[in-house]
């Protein structure tokens, strides 16, 4: 090998070298943006986590469970109430009258 084409290869072994190392940096590079694109990411749905959670134990409170209609004392009429309504109602007036015609039974 003559000098130059010597010269030349070492010059070629160095600029790949270089080329490398600076691919290597570039690759920390876009490494680093990606992580802190996920971390923003990771961030904002930390938040909406939370303010989902917030919303859920609000309306937990809202929920039909806690309403008092759906307790089982409230959820069925009590005699009294039934004898009171039923009272002066026309079903009651029908009722007496058919039960007065079949009294045979």
């Amino acid at each position: 090998m003559d000098r130059l084409a010597l010269i030349k290869k070492i010059a070629e072994e160095k600029q790949a070298k270089i080329n490398e190392e600076a691919e290597f940096q570039a690759s920390i590079v876009r490494l680093d943006a990606r992580k802190a694109a996920k971390k923003e990411a990771d961030k904002l749905a930390l938040k909406e986590h939370k303010r989902l959670t917030k919303q859920v134990k609000k309306a937990g409170q809202a929920a039909p469970n806690n309403f008092d209609m759906f307790k089982p004392e409230n959820m069925y009429y009590s005699d009294k109430e039934v004898s009171s309504f039923l009272e002066g109602s026309s079903y009651m007036d029908a009722y007496n009258a058919n039960r007065s015609a079949d009294g045979d039974y």
